[in-house]
């Protein structure tokens, strides 16, 4: 099992930009593909973007495309989220999740952290 704690979340202006980061400990050779996922209240968690630990492979949603950048740093077992030019429609709880498959979807995810809310103000 793979245990995940996400930080960095918090308020932000529209345009802005906001780091977060997800730190992995445990069984973590055995999720090679690490990602984020959000969920906005009444509606269902999404996937944001993913990357393969190894290949460095990245996928992402299209409404982040060209804003978010996803990147990840082995030797600390950590996975970050850059997040520019965030829109209030960014606004969600957002979730680390480790996983085997590429591209990562929900139903393939085999760890999750507990979420960081973020909210972007107008």
């Amino acid at each position: 099992q793979v245990q995940l704690v996400e930080s960095g979340g918090g308020l932000v202006q529209a345009g802005g930009s906001l780091r977060l980061s997800c730190a992995a400990s445990g069984r973590t050779f055995s999720s090679n593909v690490m990602g984020w996922f959000r969920q906005a209240p009444g509606k269902e968690r999404e996937f944001v973007a993913c990357i393969n630990r190894w290949t460095l492979s990245t996928d992402y949603a299209d409404p982040v495309k060209g804003r978010f950048t996803i990147s990840r740093d082995n030797g600390k077992s950590t996975v970050y989220l850059q997040m520019n030019k965030v829109k209030p429609e960014d606004t969600a709880v957002y979730y680390c999740a480790a996983g085997a498959s590429f591209p990562m979807v929900k139903n393939s995810v085999r760890s999750w952290g507990q979420g960081t809310q973020v909210t972007v103000s107008s």
